[in-house]
């Protein structure tokens, strides 16, 4: 599902990782462990397309995250560290604009989200502005947006 061969990454001069090689299966759960700076968040980039390797292959669901990168982003819902939220739209609509984002059908968007909705427990903030919530119901937005498009690979940074 997900393989790893000889990936480095450079900032400037700065390697931040250097030469990771791993696979990870379906059905597989799988945690980064390090001190800061480990290279761990900047591995998660990587692994969902938000970054380029500076060399080695990475490969989603048999896609090459650089060469094709639509079809292998297609397959990753992504919950980075910072969750990039909309402050000024009410959580459904949000939840929503992401889902369209990703491509499902505007036929059965409104089922999705409500399925997502209660998967995360936001039932009683479905109206409200993301502004007004709390960090820990901010991250359940985050992690809606993360799963709307049921995803074959989730990365929780």
């Amino acid at each position: 599902m997900i393989e790893l061969k000889n990936i480095t990454k450079y900032y400037g001069d700065f390697p931040a990782v250097t030469n990771i090689s791993f696979k990870i299966e379906k059905g597989e759960i799988v945690g980064l462990l390090g001190p800061n700076g480990a290279g761990k968040s900047t591995t998660m980039k990587m692994i969902t397309g938000f970054m380029p390797p500076t060399s080695g292959e990475l490969s989603v669901g048999g896609y090459d995250i650089v060469t094709q990168s639509i079809e292998a982003r297609r397959k990753i819902g992504y919950l980075p560290e910072t969750v990039p939220l909309y402050t000024d739209m009410t959580v459904y609509s949000y939840i929503e604009y992401m889902g369209l984002l990703r491509g499902l059908n505007k036929k059965n968007i409104k089922s999705k989200v409500d399925n997502v909705i209660e998967i995360c427990k936001l039932e009683d903030y479905r109206n409200s502005l993301i502004s007004k919530l709390s960090k820990g119901f901010r991250q359940r937005v985050g992690i809606s947006q993360a799963i709307i498009h049921d995803p074959e690979v989730l990365v929780l940074d």
